[in-house]
């Protein structure tokens, strides 16, 4: 060996260096760690403690803050040192005991899954209907009952629709939890919603349209705002969008103009030939947007317009159920149609926007008339005397 101080080789079992007189000290030899690393270990929680506890590191995980933290599993209450050491392998092997997770759990599922491939506007809706949630999103979620759901509906949503986007966003969380096995995914279909109390939308009659066609050519060029959205089924927030660039009059179509749903926005708007000179004036010499006024001025000029023809105070909106009525009902146009031109992704929609009145029904029952052929000469009956049997073999008796 060498003398640590000297550097010089001395005996291995010398005590003191020859040659410099260093004192040499031995320490004992290190025991051995007889268990590989990863297998646990074994200790006493207070030295005074009469029983050992078996440890063993799981997983790693940071935590909130950004720190490194041990996952471990403990089990104590061993009266010796070998019954720790014997258990350690059982304790590392057995099971994890697993609890359900809390309900905004699956809506962060949702949220970054299936509804970012939903509209803008239904993004917006159940965002708002899971704030309404807030009562019940820290809840475990197999914890949760029909009555939890409920009273979280019925205290946060009064009316149809807030409450039905509540139930849809529940349906589909409760399907995830349902995938894994926390929760009954048929549990948001026992939530009551209240009454459906939707505003009847009215439609432009035709004597309201003919006097707002003289209002406009009498040189009221506010007319043209609700004659336009009557012509094409466009929204008011489209037809304040709209751009000189955007009409085509070679296909006479509108493109890039549509709003809200996905169909909306794919989809052209259409115009018949009547509304093309209207488009036309609006478009000379401009570009840019057709009507670059503030929101207040655009409805304050449609008002005006209605005001001047004498029609009723409806809302833009209503243009918009006049020209699915006009299609529908008064032109009789098929409802695939009609859903091509009102951008809809059903045919469905028409019976939201479809107005028939009485009127219309007459007409429409009116239309059931017999097939050609059907009346006789003298429009009585369906027959002549002489093709009747009855008739005939009447005469053959007064023959005889």
């Amino acid at each position: 060996m060498l003398c640590p101080r000297c550097s010089r080789q001395i005996p291995d079992d010398a005590i003191l260096c020859c040659y410099c007189g260093r004192t040499i000290v031995r320490r004992p030899q290190s025991k051995v760690h007889q268990r590989p690393n990863g297998t646990g270990s074994v200790y006493k929680a207070r030295p005074d403690a009469s029983t050992w506890t078996a440890c063993v590191t799981l997983s790693y995980f940071v935590d909130s803050s950004g720190k490194r933290r041990l996952k471990r599993r403990k089990k104590s209450g061993f009266a010796t040192k070998a019954e720790a050491l014997r258990y350690l392998e059982s304790l590392r092997t057995q099971q994890e005991t697993k609890s359900a997770p809390p309900l905004a759990y699956y809506w962060d599922l949702y949220s970054n899954g299936e509804l970012t491939k939903l509209s803008d506007g239904k993004i917006t809706a159940y965002n708002i209907a899971w704030r309404r949630a807030a009562a019940i999103a820290n809840m475990r979620v197999d914890q949760i009952t029909i009555a939890d759901l409920r009273n979280c509906v019925e205290s946060n949503a009064h009316t149809y629709y807030p409450a039905r986007d509540m139930k849809v966003v529940f349906t589909h969380m409760f399907r995830l939890a349902a995938a894994d096995g926390w929760a009954n995914k048929d549990l948001p279909s026992f939530i009551n919603l209240p009454d459906l109390k939707e505003e009847g939308r009215e439609s432009f009659t035709q004597e309201e349209q003919a006097a707002l066609w003289r209002v406009y050519e009498s040189g009221n060029a506010d007319a043209a705002i609700p004659l336009i959205m009557i012509y094409t089924g466009m929204m008011t927030g489209e037809l304040r969008r709209l751009t000189v660039d955007m009409i085509h009059f070679d296909t006479n179509q509108i493109e890039g103009v549509g709003l809200k749903t996905k169909v909306r926005k794919a989809a052209p708007v259409f115009f018949p030939d009547d509304i093309r000179p209207v488009l036309e004036d609006l478009c000379a010499g401009r570009e840019g947007l057709v009507y670059p006024d503030r929101e207040e001025t655009f409805y304050n000029r449609y008002y005006a317009a209605l005001a001047a023809a004498g029609a009723r105070r409806l809302t833009p909106y209503c243009c918009r159920h006049t020209t699915a009525t006009r299609l529908a009902v008064t032109n009789a146009i098929a409802p695939q149609t009609v859903q091509k031109i009102m951008r809809w992704s059903s045919t469905k929609m028409l019976d939201r926007y479809a107005h028939p009145d009485t009127a219309d029904a007459i007409a429409a029952i009116q239309s059931l008339n017999q097939p050609e052929g059907g009346k006789s000469s003298s429009g009585s009956t369906g027959k002549s005397a002489s093709e009747n049997p009855k008739e005939q073999q009447g005469e053959q008796r007064v023959e005889q």
